[in-house]
């Protein structure tokens, strides 16, 4: 049986990670740890204000927000536990930075199935389209922009093709119009209430456009993923980026 703690336990997302490790027959809850939310239960277990409580977990999932992330990790790792961090707006060089010893360290950039599939389906398109543009668009809640996602998308694309030939480039009338560079990659936020996680890649080509789409309307949508990757991480040694891994892409 494999030990979780949940690092941010009582936000939405850490609120719902509880009720997944739950219901996984392999995995039991360790410790809650969510300081603001001191003696708050989620399920049957009360969440605390003191770190102290993920010592003795095999895993501490890191589902915060990016200001705390990193003094995090040094606790965790200091604990000798395994982590997997769920948090956006934080480079895995920064990670890199902090963590140390032999335990594994898996940076999830989203923990949507499909929209693993989504990244890995532009990544291989890339090669055989002139050029490409994400656009994402999340709820007026989140903290960073552009997503980890989009970042992660462009990035693999613009290596998979770097050249992004464009007849011109477009001059801006208004500033940041164009997006912002990622890889060579436009890359395009939008923030609404009433969104919540989306993605959309176009590629384009002389008479042809393709378009990738993934849509999380739900959060629960993220939770196999989290299981997945509380499993994976066990294995693991060092930091380590993606949820591939995981899922044997």
């Amino acid at each position: 049986m494999t030990r979780v703690a949940v690092s941010g336990a009582g936000g939405r997302m850490g609120r719902l990670i509880v009720g997944a490790v739950e219901d996984a027959d392999d995995l039991e809850i360790a410790g809650l740890y969510g300081p603001g939310h001191d003696g708050e239960m989620v399920g049957n277990h009360t969440i605390s204000d003191d770190a102290g409580v993920c010592s003795d977990a095999d895993v501490v999932v890191e589902s915060t927000v990016p200001g705390v992330v990193l003094g995090n990790l040094e606790r965790w790792s200091g604990f000798g536990c395994d982590v997997v961090v769920g948090t956006s707006g934080v480079s895995a060089d920064d990670i890199r930075a902090v963590w140390s010893g032999d335990r594994g360290c898996l940076v999830v950039p989203n923990f949507s199935v499909g929209a693993v599939l989504m990244m890995r389906f532009a990544e291989l398109a890339a090669p055989y389209f002139r050029a490409a543009e994400v656009i994402e668009l999340h709820h007026d809640e989140k903290l960073d922009a552009p997503s980890g996602t989009a970042t992660s998308t462009a990035e693999r694309i613009g290596a998979a093709n770097p050249a992004q030939m464009r007849r011109r480039d477009s001059e801006e009338r208004v500033r940041g119009v164009r997006g912002g560079d990622v890889g060579g990659v436009p890359v395009h936020s939008v923030r609404l209430p009433g969104l919540l996680a989306h993605q959309e890649v176009m590629f384009g080509n002389l008479g042809e456009v393709l378009t990738i789409r993934h849509d999380s309307t739900d959060r629960v949508s993220f939770m196999p993923g989290v299981i997945a990757a509380v499993r994976h991480v066990h294995g693991l040694s060092g930091v380590h980026v993606g949820l591939e891994s995981a899922l044997g892409l």
